[in-house]
Formats: structure tokens, C-alpha cells, sequence
């Protein structure tokens, strides 16, 4: 059977039918470290580590996605199907790219490259819904990046 999905998520698994249209919502993990000096210039004031992500999957389908068992802190490693982008020229990966089985995780569109990015990543909380008349499984999975 071909995938339906990009998105891998191991150990754990995307079993068939669980994550047609997904949706990734990715964000920012943290506060700010924004202040304004007395001239008022806006000034970064954080040691300069790298951000880390917060991202959110969530998606209606037909069947349930394979959550059962897993807990808050649990680490999951998640091949994204979304793409993160950067200039080829002069240009890297800020992440660890995906790997995957038949659909290529890098790509090269004129100047800039397209990847998807492979997260190691602690669950946060997930939901789960059913719509028994509407024979719908909805659900979401909050994950914050290790």
C-alpha cells in the first residue's frame, strides 16, 4: 500500500487513514528576550541559542491516530510534512532533514531549497474526538521541540 501521509512519527507510527489533511502549526518555544533600550531602540536580549519549535498536528480523518500509551514527555522523533525553506546559495539546513521512503525530503526550486525537517520532539498534550454520524476521527497532537 502506498503512504497517504508525509508525516512520520516514530516510534509511535501514522496508521493508514488517521492523517489525510493534516495540518502542522508550527511556533516559537519561549518568551522573547525583546527590550527597548532608554532611546528607545527595540535590542534582542537573549544569549543567542538557537530557537526551538513548538508545533501542533491536527487533522480529521476516518480512523484514530496511534496515541494510545503515549504520555506528556514521551519523545517522538517527527518527519514534518511540512517544507522549511532556505537560500541554496551560502545556505543550510537549520535542521536535521527527513528521512523517507519514496518521496525525496529535499528539493531545489531556482534559488532557494525546500526540505522537510526531521524534530526530535517531547509531547505536550493531545486531544482526540469522534463524530460517531459523521464517521469522523479528529484529533491533535502538541509536541515541543527537545
Amino acid at each position: 500500500m502506498s503512504e497517504l501521509t508525509l508525516l512520520r512519527i516514530e516510534p509511535i507510527g501514522v496508521p493508514p487513514y488517521s492523517a489525510r489533511g493534516i495540518t502542522e502549526d508550527f511556533s516559537l518555544d519561549g518568551d522573547a528576550q525583546l527590550a527597548r533600550t532608554v532611546n528607545n531602540v527595540l535590542i534582542d536580549l537573549s544569549v543567542g541559542e538557537p530557537e526551538k519549535y513548538k508545533l501542533s498536528i491536527t487533522c480529521t480523518d476516518q480512523g484514530m491516530p496511534a496515541l494510545d500509551g503515549v504520555i506528556r514527555g514521551m519523545e517522538l522523533t517527527v518527519d514534518c510534512a511540512t517544507e522549511f525553506v532556505f537560500m541554496t546559495a551560502g545556505g543550510s539546513p537549520s535542521r536535521d532533514v527527513a528521512e523517507t521512503t519514496d518521496d525525496p525530503a529535499t528539493r531545489t526550486e531556482g534559488a532557494f531549497t525546500f526540505y522537510r525537517p526531521r524534530l526530535t520532539m517531547l509531547v505536550a498534550d493531545y486531544r482526540l474526538g469522534f463524530d460517531e454520524w459523521g464517521a469522523a476521527c479528529n484529533w491533535s497532537l502538541d509536541l515541543i521541540e527537545k
